[in-house]
């Protein structure tokens, strides 16, 4: 799974607590791991494995041993008479055949049976790739979400110190009794923000150990991760990402082995038309005895005279089944063409899976420069309100405004940042670059 790698790496720079964290590759590994849509491929894989022995084995002879025993009494005819027949026998026989010629037949079973556990084993990577990628996402927004606590912590902190000043200005008489409720107002409005920022962690946890199906998930938690804020645009073409994509995506992979077994299944068809030649080999001997006879048999002198062995060709020529085969070849042709097709769903699939990662791309940067303009002057805006307000010049609502607006605007600068950043990682993981924050 060299490609679902690149999820994990370069996520795991993280400190030690007291609680278990879980850093992104603990998460990706335990999902596709215990994953229930992956272990259900992995005995689908394991199916096609045996199918590929069993097809290895037909190589080899059969081989098989039968003993028999017979006991009859009674009359048997003899002339215009009879005669009294009370008679055992037993015989033991051993062959062996095995198949000589069939065009190919046994190498291109073979070949068709290992294109198919091929593509099983690009199933599960596919599956894991998509697994990788729900984590991964979902580690992000979790992060995001943690993110936005903070703000909201920074944004409580200074509602806090300004309804400590309102409480001071109002005793002493400078201010009135409004201003400090409103003081308290925008004091309790944040920390209603907090405890939602707060939950909204909770809830992001809860989906990532619904994805990772964890039972027990009340005490789950991700290890912190520091974003740089210093993000650079993408540079690669969507060409260039395609290219590689065609190349390492396993549904693409799997779509081309299944083309191949499809092709290999119509040459085995075919060799329906050859005639099958069968060579056989048998060793054997019987004993017999007459019960009512005077001089009773030995058993294993008998057996040493009647010792025999045989060997033989024999060739099967197919002269006429009704046209079932052509059919049948008919039939392998369409699988071929079904086969292709998929393949060029998977592509158009591909394609457009980085064609919406490259646009999200461009257009989450450009929304990122964009909130990072606005915090900026929120921030701005944020000071010069406090400043007016210690001075007099403007009142606590245009404070509080000012306060919620810069803080408005720092979730979006996060919440770009985050959505640049996945994009940019999806894009990435199509593009074969490692993962990295």
């Amino acid at each position: 799974m060299k490609k679902v790698w690149i999820i994990v790496l370069g996520l795991t720079s993280m400190g030690l607590s007291a609680q278990k964290r879980w850093s992104l590759r603990e998460c990706v590994d335990y999902a596709v791991e215990h994953n229930l849509q992956v272990i259900q491929n992995e005995y689908s894989k394991q199916i096609q494995d045996s199918n590929l022995k069993i097809a290895k084995k037909n190589y080899l002879p059969s081989v098989s041993a039968s003993v028999g025993n017979t006991v009859s009494f009674g009359q048997a005819s003899l002339g215009t008479g009879s005669i009294r027949n009370d008679r055992f026998s037993n015989n033991a026989n051993l062959s062996a055949d095995i198949l000589v010629y069939n065009n190919g037949r046994l190498e291109k079973t073979v070949r068709k049976t290992e294109f198919d556990v091929e593509a099983s084993q690009y199933d599960i990577e596919t599956i894991k790739n998509d697994i990788s990628l729900q984590i991964a996402q979902q580690y992000l927004t979790t992060l995001l979400n943690k993110e936005i606590v903070k703000i909201s912590q920074a944004a409580v902190e200074n509602a806090q110190k300004q309804a400590d000043r309102a409480k001071i200005t109002t005793q002493v008489g400078t201010t009135a009794q409004t201003i400090l409720a409103e003081a308290d107002a925008g004091l309790a409005r944040e920390k209603q923000n907090l405890k939602t920022a707060e939950i909204n962690v909770g809830r992001s946890l809860f989906a990532l150990a619904q994805l990772l199906q964890l039972n027990e998930y009340k005490d789950f938690d991700v290890e912190d991760v520091s974003v740089s804020d210093q993000l650079s645009p993408q540079l690669k073409s969507v060409d260039e990402v395609l290219t590689t994509a065609y190349e390492n995506q396993p549904q693409v992979k799997a779509a081309e082995s299944r083309i191949k077994s499809a092709v290999a299944q119509t040459e085995v068809t075919k060799t329906a038309f050859w005639p099958t030649i069968t060579a056989s080999a048998g060793i054997g001997s019987f004993y017999n005895n007459l019960l009512n006879a005077q001089d009773e048999r030995v058993f294993f002198p008998q057996y040493k005279d009647n010792f025999g062995q045989n060997a033989g060709i024999s060739i099967n020529i197919p002269i006429f089944n009704k046209g079932i085969t052509k059919l049948q070849v008919e039939q392998s042709k369409i699988n071929e063409s079904i086969a292709k097709t998929t393949l060029e769903q998977q592509k158009q699939t591909v394609r457009q899976n980085v064609q919406k990662a490259q646009f999200d791309v461009d257009a989450n940067y450009e929304i990122y420069l964009a909130s990072v303009e606005a915090e900026k002057s929120t921030k701005l805006a944020l000071d010069f309100a406090d400043k007016s307000y210690v001075a007099g010049r403007t009142t606590i609502y245009d404070v509080n405004v000012a306060r919620n607006n810069y803080a408005n605007a720092q979730g979006s600068v996060a919440q770009a940042k985050f959505n640049y950043l996945f994009s940019l990682k999806l894009l990435n993981f199509y593009a074969g670059i490692p993962l990295s924050l």
